[in-house]
């Protein structure tokens, strides 16, 4: 588009928006009962009411084209926009002035950093037009590799601008796992600090850039370093470039980029059953209208609010609920770049009162670290400002949700224990804060425009209350992903297949006799470890890169912090010298090829594994025996090899 028409568009009003509107909020719980009803009945003319409220630069022709067998799935057809005019521009005459992010830095004796939304649309526009002077366009992928400073923030709302892909990588992986990524997505540019200030460490960043560089990354022209802490990194004129050097001295003017509605935003990468991480892909109209309409009623966001989530943007809910969803909302979203227990475990409650924060979002095990701290740790702060509390990534247990209300709580801000995944986009399934009931271990009810189902292993819907099966949703909606970046068949057969005619999520759950949703946990090779999906496979071809390690399986077991812990039985080629030594050259070899997010907690060297007649491994077994449960193994007798069942139960300190 040109300037002046631009312009001319911009005077008309608000494009083809005729007044400023907001997301509709729910407010009771008969208003959520009659608008759940309503949007199931109705999903379509539901939705459009929804996109309604925000600012299209051409109409969509079309509300949904859908069908879950190819998959295509394609919401509010033909229409233009772009995310961050909603985001940003469409906030600037009434709440220009208002603090969009606001930033506590790891050391606590540091300046707190403020962007109004005037602000960061000006930092954003700089670094959109830093990115075209390093020719970046429409479509080309760009790699970020942060931690959690502003910088980033901006940096992916600049993709955004000017419609190139963006794709957070979690700044603890390796680079091997990063350079991964980079292939996959045959990214340009990669983003980067020089340090990352966590705690009490100075962790290198740009270093394992320069590592993934050093394993291929060939498609990439441009690194792009923000200067984080000032220590000394390596540096390549070839391709390296200081963030202050090419940033700060652009035009804070840049015109957003017209995206049709089904055009890519970003790719985020999970991990899968099998050992390749998936980029799950995500478009802009729908991804847009899902997640602020999701954000403004799970947590109930008033105008003036504070609302902080402590999640990294490296995961898909930093993504929908750190940066897009309460932008688009016109909220104060908080980032904050260290850890709970630095300088002290309280950290968080320390910086919910000097802020004055009013939804608290974080994940079980953070709860769980800080509960075992000591309860005298949140009654040193005044958290009376907090009116909702949030909980992401697992199920969370009865006995941090009761902590979690009482003495974070002070029994008066209601849970909403969230169910969602990377693929979802947003949450599907939770309590609505003052409005639906709230039950411990519940996901609860489903968002309005959410079919969520529970089908038997034949796929045959499960009907009525207290049943369990495994969870599928029925009808799309706006957020859900779109495809595998280059593998759509991937996508297809991870959930598609499955059951025809339904999306499914990979989890088993159940339903109580009033209805309420319960996720009892993944039913593929993928554990949960502290809210981050890790892939069985992905562990094991790690570990079995050493080259003493002929095989090894991998299964997930309780951990009182982590909610899950890996475990991995090892088979070694001969006899080793030390246990010890060993054990500690596998966990080197599994930070380097992931990262330590992917670090066993437990591993056990094994003489075989339990493997049936076809060469199969019975990880029912192995996770019965990790989880110190060996009361009913099952029939064991059919199993090629039953003889190393009882070796591996002695070994591992059981009683048969």
């Amino acid at each position: 588009m040109g300037t002046m028409l631009f312009q001319i568009l911009y005077l008309v009003g608000y494009f083809f928006t005729n007044t400023f509107q907001m997301t509709k909020q729910i407010t009771s719980l008969e208003d959520y009962q009659s608008t759940y009803k309503y949007s199931i009945e109705n999903p379509e003319n539901f939705w459009e009411e929804q996109a309604n409220t925000f600012n299209w630069f051409k109409p969509f022709d079309k509300i949904l084209e859908w069908n879950f067998e190819e998959p295509e799935i394609k919401w509010f057809v033909n229409g233009k926009l772009n995310i961050t005019y909603n985001c940003l521009d469409r906030h600037i005459e009434v709440k220009g002035n208002q603090v969009a992010i606001l930033w506590e830095p790891n050391n606590p004796n540091e300046n707190v950093k403020k962007y109004t939304f005037k602000t960061l649309l000006s930092e954003v526009n700089k670094c959109a037009n830093a990115l075209k002077a390093k020719g970046i366009t429409k479509g080309d992928r760009v790699i970020f590799y942060m931690p959690m400073v502003p910088e980033l923030a901006i940096g992916v709302l600049a993709c955004a601008r000017i419609g190139a892909i963006h794709s957070v990588v979690f700044a603890g992986f390796s680079a091997r796992a990063l350079a991964d990524r980079v292939d996959d997505a045959q990214a340009k540019m990669i983003v980067c600090s020089d340090y990352n200030n966590r705690g009490n460490k100075c962790i290198q960043v740009k270093q394992v850039v320069d590592d993934a560089m050093d394993l291929s990354c060939n498609s990439i022209e441009t690194v792009l370093v923000h200067q984080n802490t000032g220590g000394e990194v390596n540096w390549s004129d070839d391709c390296d470039v200081w963030w202050h050097d090419l940033v700060d001295n652009q035009s804070d003017v840049c015109e957003p980029e017209w995206m049709d509605s089904e055009d890519m935003l970003f790719i985020l990468y999970t991990s899968g059953s099998t050992g390749k991480p998936k980029g799950v892909v995500h478009t802009c109209g729908g991804y847009m209208v899902y997640t602020c309409y999701s954000f403004k009623n799970v947590f109930q966001y008033k105008e003036g609010d504070v609302y902080w989530c402590t999640a990294d943007i490296g995961w898909i809910t930093g993504h929908s609920y750190i940066v897009y969803g309460p932008l688009l909302a016109g909220a104060t979203t908080m980032m904050f770049e260290g850890v709970p227990t630095y300088p002290d475990a309280g950290r968080f409650w320390s910086i919910c009162e000097k802020h004055k924060v009013n939804q608290f979002y974080t994940a079980p095990t953070a709860i769980r670290a800080l509960m075992a701290k000591g309860d005298e740790w949140p009654q040193k702060y005044d958290l009376s400002s907090i009116k909702v509390l949030g909980s992401v990534g697992e199920p969370i247990n009865v006995e941090a949700w009761e902590w979690y209300d009482k003495h974070i709580g002070k029994g008066k801000a209601p849970i909403v224990d969230t169910w969602w995944q990377t693929e979802t986009g947003g949450i599907l399934i939770t309590p609505l804060p003052g409005i639906t009931d709230t039950k411990p271990t519940f996901a609860s009810y489903p968002m309005p425009g959410v079919q969520p189902v529970l089908v038997d292993t034949e796929g045959n819907e499960k009907i009525g209350n207290g049943i369990e099966g495994l969870l599928c949703i029925k009808f799309p909606w706006p957020s859900m992903l779109r495809t595998t970046y280059g593998d759509h068949d991937r996508c297809c057969q991870t959930y598609f297949s499955p059951f025809k005619g339904y999306y499914f999520t990979g989890d088993g759950a159940k339903r109580d006799e009033e209805g309420r949703i319960r996720i009892i946990g993944r039913v593929d090779d993928v554990i949960n470890v502290s809210g981050h999906r890790i892939g069985t496979a992905e562990v094991e071809n790690a570990i079995n890169a050493h080259p003493e390690v002929i095989e090894s399986a991998v299964v997930g077991f309780p951990h009182e912090i982590k909610g899950q812990g890996i475990y991995a039985y090892v088979i070694v080629d001969g006899n080793i010298n030390s246990n010890d030594e060993f054990i500690s050259e596998v966990l080197k070899v599994v930070v380097k090829e992931i990262g330590p997010i992917a670090k066993p907690d437990e591993i056990q060297i094994v003489s075989g594994l339990p493997k049936t007649r076809s060469g199969k491994i019975m990880r029912r077994i192995l996770r019965k025996i990790a989880s110190k449960d060996i009361s009913n193994l099952g029939d064991i007798s059919t199993l090629l090899n039953p003889e190393v069942v009882d070796e591996i139960i002695e070994q591992a300190g059981l009683k048969a």
